[in-house]
């Protein structure tokens, strides 16, 4: 429990603001799915944008959003999380709502600009607000938390594809307001159900760049923003590769991306709660990297197999590929909160952001560039690079967890920010 100044007690980890958090999530992310499933046919169709113009304007907003990760987190660190989320959501429902208004370039990357800032000081934030809702099993509330995250943008991205087949304007811009009012709808069922927990009380060695001078910490950020490049190796890569390499119907593309949704699905719950603990992270990390590792030839082999069998090896490449992406994100969430102190979890969430939309914004030039040019000798050596990033984690996490004691869970870093 934590005494507000009021005197009322706040209860840490109940049921309540579990469930409201975890409501609230799944509402934006219905949103997300319907946006981002349609976002450049309306760019495009709609708004006449060329397509050049979009992904140049899309490029620019994403590397302009990095810039509100650490500042944001300090902010949540300092007033409190639910405060600088809420503030974000609000951001991102009018942002989404001005994308109907747009004339332009220069108004389209405008608002794409002001709306990767608010989705990057929301993600640090909100981070920061889970590590506080988390409770004493804080591995199985984000476990489930990241579950109905992933089934909302699975059922947003039904419910574009119905707009999709419709293929008119006011379709389109149904889906936009669709998920401004999700952003708005979201902070409601938050400020209503998730308390205002007050900020922590901070060291005297705190600094608003602490999180810089933790190297254990950094390094994971590190080797988890590189291996993110397995998320865009099935919803980028892989379809480009059956369409154009393969004699695989068009529908498996379809085929493969469902698989992918439902496994993480069902087992994000199952096997993230058992993942806790930043060693059991670090063994989490390196299990992921093998199963990539046999994932990715398996990938590159549907080229090589009848039209009949290579949706069938598709679809299992994309199963094993997907437990090892159950796997990761665990990982992910043990070290990324786990290693973080408590008072400064939005700064460190910050910077945990950053670390992974940095490595999505360079994801696609690697796998198509790179990847994609070499054939299957790319797939190998791709499975290979993630095999090393996740034998790599077991060591971060042992030397994460050698420098950080008892009531100190940031020592490296506080002696190094202490002694400027």
């Amino acid at each position: 429990m934590i005494r507000r100044g009021s005197g009322r007690r706040i209860p840490i980890g109940s049921a309540g603001p579990q469930r409201a958090l975890i409501t609230a999530s799944f509402v934006s992310r219905v949103g997300n799915g319907l946006f981002n499933t349609a976002a450049v046919l309306y760019f495009t169709f709609v708004a006449h944008l060329p397509a050049a113009q979009v992904g140049l304007g899309l490029t620019i907003a994403g590397l302009s959003g990095l810039a509100a990760g650490i500042p944001a987190g300090n902010l949540a660190d300092r007033y409190g999380p639910r405060t600088i989320w809420l503030t974000a959501l609000v951001l991102q429902a009018a942002t989404m709502a001005a994308f109907v208004l747009i004339d332009g370039w220069l108004a389209f990357t405008l608002v794409a600009t002001l709306d990767r800032l608010a989705a990057t000081s929301g993600s640090a934030a909100g981070g920061a607000l889970v590590a506080r809702v988390g409770g004493d099993r804080p591995a199985a509330f984000r476990a489930r938390l990241r579950t109905f995250v992933n089934l909302g943008v699975v059922l947003g991205t039904l419910g574009a594809a119905v707009a999709i087949q419709i293929d008119t304007r006011p379709a389109y811009t149904a889906l936009i307001l669709a998920n401004a009012a999700s952003f708005a709808l979201a902070g409601l069922i938050a400020y209503l159900g998730v308390p205002d927990y007050p900020p922590l009380p901070r060291p005297e060695e705190h600094r608003r760049w602490s999180v810089l001078a933790d190297r254990p910490y950094v390094s994971f950020v590190a080797l988890y923003s590189a291996m993110g490049l397995q998320y865009q190796t099935v919803s980028l890569l892989l379809p480009i590769w059956l369409a154009a390499h393969t004699a695989a119907p068009r529908w498996t593309v379809a085929a493969v991306y469902a698989m992918n949704s439902g496994v993480c699905v069902l087992l994000q719950s199952r096997i993230g709660s058992g993942v806790e603990s930043p060693r059991q992270g670090g063994r989490a990390f390196r299990l992921a990297g093998l199963l990539f590792l046999v994932s990715c030839p398996l990938m590159a082999l549907t080229a090589d197999v009848p039209a009949w069998a290579a949706p069938a090896l598709a679809v299992l490449a994309v199963c094993l590929h997907s437990v090892g992406e159950v796997w990761e994100s665990s990982a992910g969430f043990a070290l990324g909160f786990g290693l973080a102190p408590d008072h400064a979890q939005g700064q460190y969430q910050g910077l945990f952001g950053i670390g992974f939309d940095a490595g999505q914004a360079l994801a696609p030039v690697v796998l198509t560039g790179a990847v994609l040019a070499l054939g299957h000798t790319g797939w190998l050596l791709l499975g290979a690079f993630f095999a090393l990033l996740g034998a790599a984690g077991p060591s971060v996490a042992a030397w994460a967890e050698r420098t950080r004691s008892a009531g100190e869970p940031n020592a490296e870093a506080a002696r190094a920010t202490s002694a400027r």
